[in-house]
């Protein structure tokens, strides 16, 4: 009987030590980090990822300063435990989670896979399909059935992690009243952070506010969780929806490195950071991640994944630092700030590339003939600009090749 009284007060204090930190983080206006590029990217075909490539990913993550990391789904192969396993006493800043269905048994697998690592630093994310095409065509089950999956999941998990996490799958094409119905739920049973997600990546900036504010208004238990969000890319819409539901009060943003993952990937971890960093006026959000692990980040799980970067994509793509415009490679060498929103080393990238071609202007070539150290005049510099355009298409301006058409 005294043990009994014991651990209900014991259970107590640890609950009331929890709403504080929660407390905490919704008053401090912190955007924090939940990184999923090893869990949810790894999903994208190709992606696959070893143990120890897994680990070198993480410890980047953590340079970056991610508040947790989506780890993998212990549930659903051996490899995934594996992973963890080797993330435990090496990754120590973030959260390391892992991925549960609303079964026991996954959270016996999740509990077994994190097993040594502090309590404040590991936790559970389940997720339950919620929508009316996954009750009635995957699940086979009514309202009254999910509610009740999810009370008896989260309070299992509840025993056993301090930190837990529910997100009601296909979020965005669920009825609105149910949607807040599961939240509540899942609150009430233990849930210390609710998610968001946006499945299958069909919403717009203007439907996620008045997704988020709802959420907010009809969830009466809302101050005893924290609020993520998770958006999938499918209408290229996903970085967009993530910051209006940063500006709607979200304290945790759910996305992936380079935004890889399912379909057309998730949203990117670093285009939402350096948002918000270019845009703290409008946002009056801070967030702790490292801006100049940024680039070198996204080059690492490229290399890791073996997915490209596009050229073109923000942040870490190769044409972002690169022009061949006369125009504004004259700019740029007068001041970088002429033609870039941030300058490389904000993300820890290398220097601006003023590419010769066809395009380039004087100003570039001379800039180039400088840097090598070649010997010229106004005359011959004119006569090089015009080689250049007349090089045909796909030609590549080497320094060799500017020597050469020096020495002609």
């Amino acid at each position: 009987m005294q043990n009994q009284l014991s651990r209900r007060i014991a259970r107590r204090i640890e609950d009331q030590v929890r709403q504080t930190i929660i407390s905490a983080h919704k008053r401090s206006g912190v955007v924090l980090f939940s990184d999923t590029t090893l869990r949810d990217g790894e999903q994208m075909p190709g992606a696959t990822l070893d143990p120890h490539e897994k680990l070198r990913i993480a410890k980047a993550l953590e340079r970056a300063g991610v508040h947790s990391l989506d780890a993998g789904f212990p549930a659903s192969s051996e490899a995934d435990i594996a992973a963890i396993r080797l993330m435990i006493g090496q990754v120590t800043g973030p959260v390391l989670t892992a991925l549960c269905r609303t079964l026991r048994s996954d959270v016996d697998a999740a509990d077994h896979a994190l097993d040594g690592n502090p309590v404040h630093k590991r936790g559970v994310s389940l997720f339950c399909g919620t929508s009316p095409l996954h009750r009635e065509h995957k699940l086979n089950k009514s309202r009254v059935e999910i509610l009740e999956i999810i009370e008896s999941t989260v309070s299992y998990a509840a025993e056993r992690f301090r930190i837990v996490a529910f997100s009601p799958e296909d979020a965005s094409r669920t009825e609105p009243d149910f949607l807040c119905e599961c939240y509540r739920t899942a609150i009430d049973a233990g849930a210390t952070t609710i998610g968001f997600p946006d499945t299958v990546g069909l919403l717009t900036p203007e439907k996620t506010r008045d997704f988020i504010r709802r959420i907010q208004d009809h969830v009466p238990n809302i101050d005893r969780a924290l609020l993520a969000v998770h958006f999938h890319n499918d209408l290229g819409l996903a970085v967009a929806n993530t910051l209006a539901g940063i500006a709607e009060g979200a304290n945790v943003v759910q996305c992936t490195v380079n935004g890889i993952g399912e379909r057309a990937g998730n949203a990117s971890l670093e285009e939402v950071v350096m948002a918000l960093t270019m845009h703290q006026d409008q946002y009056r959000r801070h967030h702790r991640i490292d801006t100049t692990t940024l680039f070198p980040l996204c080059q690492l799980v490229a290399e890791l994944t073996g997915i490209a970067i596009p050229r073109m994509k923000p942040i870490g793509g190769a044409n972002v630092f690169a022009t061949e415009a006369g125009i504004h490679q004259d700019g740029l060498l007068k001041n970088p700030d002429t033609y870039l929103p941030f300058r490389p080393e904000a993300v820890g990238a290398g220097e601006i590339q003023l590419v010769l071609g066809r395009h380039s202007g004087r100003r570039a070539v001379a800039h180039r003939l400088q840097c090598l150290a070649i010997p010229f005049n106004d005359e011959r510099l004119a006569v090089i600009v015009e080689h250049l355009k007349q090089l045909p298409k796909g030609t590549v301006v080497t320094d060799d090749l500017l020597r050469t058409l020096v020495s002609h």
